[in-house]
């Protein structure tokens, strides 16, 4: 008699539905007010009385130390697990906001919602994210455009409602009112699902991951996202003060700008999708948005209209927004499912150093030349760049070593057939009759946790011998809470499996 036994992690659908609410509006607090800064940009120019460098450097300075310090905050969530890191994260991130709505100079605001907010920031989105990544392993590409659809979105309903504030409470009550709003990221992180004892003794062996630096693939991988964030959050900080140099007015400024978060949603959910589709495109699907974008960007100051404007500004917050999630479901093939945490810490680390320079950079070629066209043309090329240099990845435009192949999904894309001539674990396979009686299966004793959902929609047929009856016990096991054993015996036919084998992954 053939008996199945699948344990899950109870209520394991509620917790996803749950992860994925939670780190949609923890992605929104983080990255939307971050894009929506540009509308303080021309405030802080005028009331400083400072050049557009300087005064980018506030900006720059928060996506630098949200990416830099993003190791800190995945080796905080696998010490202490992501809710209490998460959590101190957002009050953090809000203490820094309300100090830089009493600010009396530039570099007041630089450690304020540079150095303060940021590091809240860096202690919200790398864990959150990670845990997401983690948690699906089908449709994970869909799942991370869902959750960063928050940027989008909250990006579109927090730029009018800061120029309002602004002209109403001027730019210091704003920032402390957004204070507030951000302050609720830490209810946020209260909802996310404790980590386990266990798994979290499992990932500390991987704490920091520092022998990454030398995987070639990652650290291409590293640079190409680099370039990309020297000129991603440009547009973000520099479009409103470019459309009110061309005549915009403010509110219609603003109103251009949430049309980005509207784009932005769209490419997202779109480019998820699209992902899911075709999963093993995720890179040259990477390359596409991000070459499209640059491309987009660097056309953009040849709008000279209202209506050229807006056509414009939607189409780059659709590929900007298309590009985003195609990062972060795109590094599992470059490491591998298990060093996403901290792989994800050294890319945000790493590629700090282009959201540091990009902004400042732009501000500088406008003080140059009085303008903003040749910042997006700049900012455009970096894009371009490193999108192609994605394309230099293993398996892409040629075929990856032994030594670079980090595709994780491989075990789950091994075919039944291939499954009946191979032994895996090192251990002898078993040969189990086929209803019919004509033909014998190879069963594979296996250990890896991934191939339990292969194995168990296989059918398998108990095989009693002439002279005696046998009983044979599989017992599949891992570090992880599902366990599977089949008992094989007596020349009975299977069982059918329970309800709860029947739970997928996600």
């Amino acid at each position: 008699m053939t008996q199945l036994l699948v344990v899950m992690p109870p209520n394991k659908d509620v917790w996803d539905g749950v992860l994925l609410i939670s780190c949609f509006l923890q992605a929104g607090l983080v990255f939307g007010a971050l894009r929506s800064f540009g509308v303080f940009f021309p405030e802080f120019v005028e009331y400083f009385g400072s050049a557009a460098g300087s005064v980018s450097w506030v900006t720059s300075c928060g996506v630098a130390v949200q990416q830099l310090m993003s190791p800190l905050g995945c080796a905080l969530a696998l010490r202490y697990g992501s809710r209490p890191v998460v959590m101190f994260g957002g009050l953090l991130a809000s203490l820094g906001m309300f100090f830089a709505s009493f600010a009396t100079s530039l570099p007041h605001l630089y450690l304020s919602l540079g150095g303060l907010s940021g590091l809240g920031w860096a202690l919200i989105f790398s864990p959150s994210m990670a845990a997401v990544t983690q948690s699906f392993t089908h449709r994970r590409s869909l799942a991370t455009g869902f959750v960063l659809t928050g940027v989008g979105i909250m990006s579109f309903a927090l730029t009018p409602l800061l120029q309002y504030l602004v002209e109403i409470y001027s730019w210091r009550g704003a920032l402390l009112l957004l204070s507030g709003i951000t302050l609720h990221s830490v209810p946020c992180g209260a909802l996310l699902r404790p980590h386990s004892e266990e798994s979290r003794g499992h990932s500390r062996s991987l704490l920091w991951g520092w022998e990454l630096l030398c995987e070639g693939a990652f650290m291409r991988y590293c640079l190409a996202i680099t370039l990309i964030n020297t000129g991603y959050f440009v547009p973000f900080a520099h479009l409103v003060a470019h459309m009110r140099a061309k005549g915009v007015g403010e509110q219609h400024a603003a109103l251009l700008m949430s049309l980005v978060g509207v784009a932005d949603v769209g490419g997202r959910l779109f480019a998820g999708w699209l992902s899911d589709f075709i999963p093993r495109h995720n890179l040259p699907l990477l390359s596409f948005w991000t070459v499209v974008t640059g491309v987009i960007l660097g056309l953009l100051p040849l709008a000279i209209n209202s209506v050229e404007m807006g056509l414009s500004v939607v189409a780059f917050g659709f590929c900007a927004g298309a590009l985003t999630p195609g990062v972060f479901s795109a590094l599992p093939r470059v490491v591998g499912n298990q060093k996403v945490l901290p792989a994800l810490g050294l890319l945000q680390m790493i590629e700090s150093v282009g959201g540091l320079l990009g902004a400042p950079i732009s501000g500088w070629l406008c003080d140059l030349t009085g303008n903003f066209t040749l910042s997006f043309a700049v900012s455009g090329t970096f894009l371009v760049i490193g999108g192609l240099i994605i394309l230099m990845l293993p398996g892409i435009c040629y075929k990856s070593s032994d030594s670079e192949n980090t595709d994780p999904d491989k075990s789950l894309k091994i075919s039944s057939e291939h499954l009946e001539r191979k032994t895996y674990s090192g251990q002898k396979s078993e040969s189990l009759d086929q209803p019919n009686g004509n033909q014998n299966r190879q069963v594979p004793i296996l250990k890896d946790p991934l191939m339990i959902q292969v194995v168990s929609d296989l059918p398998l047929i108990d095989r009693t011998s002439q002279s005696e009856n046998r009983t044979k016990n599989v017992l599949l096991s891992s570090d992880s809470t599902d366990q599977l054993e089949l008992n094989i015996g007596n020349g009975s036919p299977p069982r059918e499996r329970t309800d709860q084998s029947k739970s997928s992954l996600n």
